[in-house]
């Protein structure tokens, strides 16, 4: 099979979808891979390496689309790739479709093949090709929340761990998955005093016997969480419901109830956001305030560590990638239960449960 990288070209991107080591392993097994020029480049990879490791190199993103029978990408296609996209050609990516119905109609449109990987699922309900860039979302969560509580980012002007002497910050994060497991362990470890939050109970009791004592659980619900947000410094929302839009747990209306300089940061807004004022921002102007409230909302914060967040990826989707190049993504999706839930999109028919769901009525 050919397998096509091109350069991702939506702002401040840096991310490539394969590395060299990848572009081994594809060739190794009789596949031929092609990048585009300086694809690699953001995440610390030179053409010379790809080169190296067996790829061919391809002028323009054009030639990518044009050639590639399975393309390989970081982030969903944006407007300009749309009609690069090829019917029955096989795209698999991030899409989180169930927040741009643009994107939605022009791969209905395309007749490709759009396979998900927010939404590729394992028997035990694991999202495994999440899971890497959502361990890297969860702790830059923290880092960043951390930087936009300083005072001349108009924040509060309090240091997490505090110091012998001063209270410590206080976080509240919304979630207990992955994401908002690593944003407590990492809040954790700079001395905040965590609240994390779920509404699964059983996980509730998962995370209590592995946290550090500076975190509580708490179940979520509303009385809850408008209690908490009055004296949380810093909130992160790590809601997620695979392959549908996150609900709203902060509405505009409850931003009063907050100390002004209150950071928000929403992990959940590339499928929504989980507080309703919340829009996708960049990490060229990656925030903005409402009511004296700090929204940071980077719709690819693991783009900003481009070379952890490529070689993370890749050590998760390639074994999916080869069966998908080794068998075609039919039999691959016959074969593993786990790939067929990753289908979202096939030749112009939403078939992904939940993504259905929210569209169908619309488009059709």
């Amino acid at each position: 099979m050919l397998v096509g990288v091109p350069a991702e070209i939506k702002k401040n991107e840096n991310r490539v979808a394969l590395t060299p080591a990848g572009v081994a392993e594809l060739v190794k097994r009789n596949h031929q891979v092609l990048i585009q020029k300086g694809a690699g480049k953001g995440s610390g990879f030179e053409d010379e390496e790809y080169l190296s490791a067996g790829a061919s190199l391809a002028d323009t993103i054009e030639e990518v689309y044009a050639r590639a029978e399975m393309l390989l990408k970081v982030k969903e296609p944006i407007e300009p790739e749309y009609n690069l996209v090829r019917e029955d050609q096989l795209v698999f990516t991030y899409f989180h479709f169930a927040s741009s119905m643009p994107l939605t109609e022009a791969m209905v449109n395309s007749k490709a093949i759009c396979l998900a990987y927010e939404t590729v699922e394992e028997k035990d309900g694991s999202l495994p090709l999440l899971v890497p860039m959502s361990e890297v979302a969860g702790r830059m969560a923290i880092q960043q929340g951390a930087k936009y509580l300083e005072s001349p980012q108009k924040g509060k002007g309090i240091l997490l761990g505090g110091v012998p002497g001063t209270p410590r910050g206080k976080v509240l994060i919304l979630g207990g998955g992955i994401v908002g497991t690593q944003a407590a362990k990492m809040a954790a470890g700079l001395g905040a005093d965590v609240t994390i939050m779920d509404i699964n109970l059983k996980r509730l009791r998962e995370l209590a016997d592995f946290m550090p004592a500076n975190v509580t659980t708490m179940m979520s619900n509303d009385l809850n969480i408008a209690e908490a947000i009055k004296d949380a410094d810093l909130i992160v929302g790590a809601v997620l419901i695979p392959g549908a839009k996150a609900p709203h747990l902060i509405r505009r209306d409850m931003l009063k109830s907050m100390k002004p300089g209150t950071v928000l940061v929403d992990v959940a807004v590339d499928q929504g956001g989980c507080i309703e004022t919340c829009k996708p921002t960049t990490h060229a102007d990656p925030t903005f305030i409402i009511d004296d409230i700090v929204h940071y909302c980077v719709a690819n914060m693991p783009g900003a560590v481009p070379y952890t967040s490529t070689v993370a990826l890749t050590n998760a989707t390639l074994p999916y990638v080869i069966q998908l190049a080794d068998k075609g993504w039919e039999q691959a999706c016959k074969d593993s239960k786990a790939l067929r839930k990753g289908l979202n999109i096939v030749k112009g028919e939403v078939v992904h449960p939940a993504v259905a769901s929210f569209f169908n009525p619309v488009l059709n």
